[in-house]
């Protein structure tokens, strides 16, 4: 595969060690050559090098399960190809590692033969590269989003509490201030702290529905208000956590009982007042896993409960009608409750967002988990720019269903 990463265009990035986590460093003594996961999202850990072949693993920290997110940078390389083996299980997707050659503000895939899913290589034509299982999305990301829309009458961004490590947990409001709208609409993102491509979608749905002058943006702006979470486990997203399976349980199984995470404790006493009787729908933007069924397709993970179901089914419809961009969508993908994992058993370590809204919360009509893919939709590849389409899709879907509603 003829990739523009490989030729060698030169990138640098800032030497920011603030939130990182702690997987190890390591530097090659005579070669000069170091790798590290030292920065915002970083996650990895060395075991040894031999020659030009590097064998590292994903940092499971305190999750109780296989999981397969990591990120490292390599620095002083250049002019060298070496092989990057990874021992802790099959951990690189279907289109290959991520790499940035900017220190992780754009990515790009590198590709994949369709075999190997254990180690990648790389010939070195720059001083520093980023790789990444995905294409991570940080608290760096929304910052600049936020300042792309700052200003705007319809956008602000609020404090929703203090994490366990002392950063500042936001939640943004789309919406008219002091207008009651006849529709509410609460997106949720980052229950699990390593799946990145939802945030693309959630920064692309806000930007449409803020920026767009089309008739479907515009009617949300007229009719509904939104609630956005951009990182349910903020924390973990800057150190580099897999999230997923995290022990004693993790984010998106935290709205059961009494909530042990500060975000989703501060999201159960906000949103249903927030919401004053017209939330209509929750949206939990989630990734699924790696490869194979229902991991390369987007779809809703069906409810338990048959009146959301049948909403899920109608939403579905009016995202088919909609969708103009390039990640396909078929509402035949979806996943009804009783279903490979969507099964009772999945959940009784805890209840998800969209669940305990869809329980708890008057006058929600669709609460549903949605499922995008990190590489692969369809066929069709995801990746910063497609997500963020994807996001339009949504909104243009969340339109024609509140409309539906009005009718």
């Amino acid at each position: 595969m003829d990739n523009p990463l490989r030729k060698g265009v030169a990138g640098m990035s800032a030497d920011t060690e603030a939130g990182c986590g702690k997987s190890e460093s390591w530097r090659y003594g005579d070669a000069g050559f170091a790798i590290d996961a030292g920065f915002p999202g970083g996650n990895i850990v060395v075991e040894r090098v031999d020659g030009d072949e590097v064998f590292v693993r994903q940092d499971l920290r305190d999750t109780g399960r296989f999981w397969f997110y990591w990120c490292f940078r390599v620095r002083g390389a250049r002019g060298r190809r070496l092989k990057f083996n990874f021992t802790g299980g099959r951990v690189i997707g279907v289109r290959g590692p991520a790499v940035s050659l900017d220190g992780g503000d754009t990515w790009a895939w590198l590709g994949s033969d369709g075999e190997d899913f254990e180690s990648f290589e790389y010939d070195f034509a720059e001083d520093e590269v980023t790789f990444s299982f995905g294409m991570p999305y940080l608290e760096s990301h929304w910052a600049r989003f936020r300042e792309e829309v700052a200003g705007h009458p319809l956008f602000s961004s609020r404090r929703l509490c203090t994490t366990r490590e002392g950063r500042e947990a936001e939640y943004a409001l789309v919406g008219r201030p002091g207008f009651e709208p006849r529709h509410r609409i609460a997106l949720g993102c980052r229950h699990h702290c390593c799946e990145m491509m939802a945030s693309y979608a959630l920064e692309g749905l806000l930007r449409w529905v803020l920026l767009d002058p089309g008739g479907e943006a515009a009617w949300l702006r007229e009719h509904a208000g939104f609630f956005a979470l951009p990182f349910a486990d903020k924390d973990g997203v800057e150190r580099g956590d897999q999230g997923k399976g995290r022990m004693p349980r993790d984010h998106g199984r935290d709205y059961q009982g009494e909530s042990i995470y500060p975000a989703p404790a501060a999201v159960r006493e906000l949103l249903p007042e927030w919401g004053g009787g017209r939330l209509r729908v929750v949206l939990d933007l989630h990734c699924p896993g790696m490869y194979g069924d229902y991991n390369e397709v987007i779809y809703l993970v069906g409810s338990s409960s048959e009146d959301i179901a049948r909403e899920q089914r109608r939403f579905s419809d009016a995202l088919v009608a909609v969708r103009t961009g390039p990640l396909p969508f078929d509402a035949d993908d979806y996943l009804p409750f009783g279903t490979a994992w969507n099964k009772g058993a999945n959940y009784s370590d805890g209840r998800g967002f969209s669940r305990w809204a869809g329980d708890e919360i008057p006058g929600v009509r669709l609460a549903s988990a949605l499922e995008i893919p990190y590489a692969n939709a369809g066929g069709a590849e995801v990746n910063q720019e497609s997500a963020g389409l994807f996001g339009r899709d949504l909104g243009a879907a969340l339109a024609g269903y509140l409309k539906s509603l009005a009718g």
